[in-house]
């Protein structure tokens, strides 16, 4: 399978874990200033992001949906609302950020209907053909391997089954592109730090930003691993982009 300049990204270069465990151990550290800094730093734009991402799936009503990369469960929860399947799982690499959403979802009497699992988007702990829809949410940038984590969720979605990927993007037009340069390569690391003390999580998320495939190069990746009718929209001056595609 084909290496992308992304997958060599990390959060500590000088690291010899490899980049799933560094980012693992990466979002275990910040876990419990995540939402918080979610909300803060994007305004609260990123809630709408996920809500315009799940009406992408109502086409399908989707019974069973798989959330990869779930982190905190925003998208599980959200999915819950606007999609109302019978059941959710959602999978995380990261025990800290699992943690944080079992918490919310038992606060919100959801337990019945979502689960959280430890999970690697590289193996899928589920048989083929299980799922009617799959969510990645700001998660796929985090894969190790691009092409092998896309080819798992193929496998687990049913024939007719949809996937929705929300991913950061870079805008295109000058005075945002500017902007957006300096709110991600100073602003954001330096808000990071004061309130998570981790500063390398947010100067990764510019650098792994920086050099993933986006748009049209991402379709054409979803396109080699075999998905089919896709298409994606940017949004928000293509700051975030929706990627979605059919088995």
């Amino acid at each position: 399978m084909a290496k992308y300049k992304h997958d060599n990204i990390v959060p500590d270069k000088d690291s010899k874990l490899s980049k799933k465990e560094q980012v693992a151990n990466m979002f275990d550290n910040i876990a419990v200033k995540y939402d918080f800094l979610n909300r803060f730093l994007s305004a609260g734009i990123d809630i709408g992001w996920r809500k315009k991402g799940l009406i992408h799936l109502k086409e399908v009503n989707p019974s069973t949906l798989l959330d990869v990369a779930t982190g905190t469960a925003d998208v599980a929860i959200l999915a819950c609302e606007i999609l109302n399947p019978k059941k959710i799982i959602g999978i995380d690499i990261s025990e800290g950020m699992l943690n944080i959403g079992r918490n919310k979802i038992d606060d919100l009497k959801l337990s019945d209907k979502i689960e959280l699992l430890t999970g690697d988007s590289e193996a899928i702990k589920f048989e083929d053909n299980y799922f009617d829809a799959v969510t990645v949410s700001f998660g796929v940038r985090n894969f190790q391997h691009l092409e092998k984590g896309l080819s798992e969720i193929k496998r687990v979605l049913k024939p007719g089954g949809k996937l929705m990927i929300l991913e950061f993007s870079k805008p295109r037009m000058p005075l945002i592109k500017i902007v957006y340069s300096f709110y991600m390569k100073i602003f954001t690391p330096g808000i990071g730090k004061i309130f998570s003390k981790n500063k390398n999580a947010y100067s990764y998320l510019d650098e792994s930003i920086k050099n993933f495939p986006e748009g049209k190069e991402f379709i054409e990746i979803l396109d080699k691993t075999g998905f089919t009718k896709t298409y994606h929209k940017p949004l928000t001056f293509g700051i975030c982009s929706i990627y979605c595609g059919k088995k």
